[in-house]
């Protein structure tokens, strides 16, 4: 219990120090959370990838759950390569949205940095063609 709340008050922390950053434009804040992101991307894909090596693990998994669990019997019945099948697409779908997620945050980060860089471009336009 004590390490759930400690991790809850880290992602919170984590979440307003992203906030904070792209409120006042400051691109350091956005990295931690960013780097969360990246690290939840990648367990979901070994999520993925165990789900497509180990398919009979799946349902070791529906079998421990409790007998209260719901449609628990209706899972258990379906056939198993179609439940794969069904679990990698919903896996598939989510790894798809966090990589958007991902990609907006990323986004963010460039926009506040390159708005915060002191260079300037100058283009220079005359009509010699020598």
């Amino acid at each position: 219990m004590c390490i759930a709340t400690a991790i809850s008050l880290l992602m919170i922390l984590i979440c307003a120090m992203a906030t904070y950053g792209a409120y006042k434009q400051h691109a350091a804040w956005i990295i931690p959370f960013f780097c969360y992101q990246i690290f939840d991307f990648a367990l979901n894909t070994l999520v993925a990838i165990s789900v497509l090596v180990y398919p009979s693990s799946i349902q070791d998994y529906l079998r421990q759950l409790p007998t209260n669990f719901p449609y628990k019997e209706e899972i258990m019945s379906v056939n198993p390569t179609c439940l794969v099948v069904i679990i990698l697409l919903f896996i598939s779908i989510i790894l798809a949205f966090k990589g958007y997620l991902i990609s907006c945050v990323w986004n963010c980060y460039r926009y506040i940095n390159g708005r915060n860089n002191s260079d300037v471009l100058v283009y220079i336009t005359t009509n010699d063609t020598a």
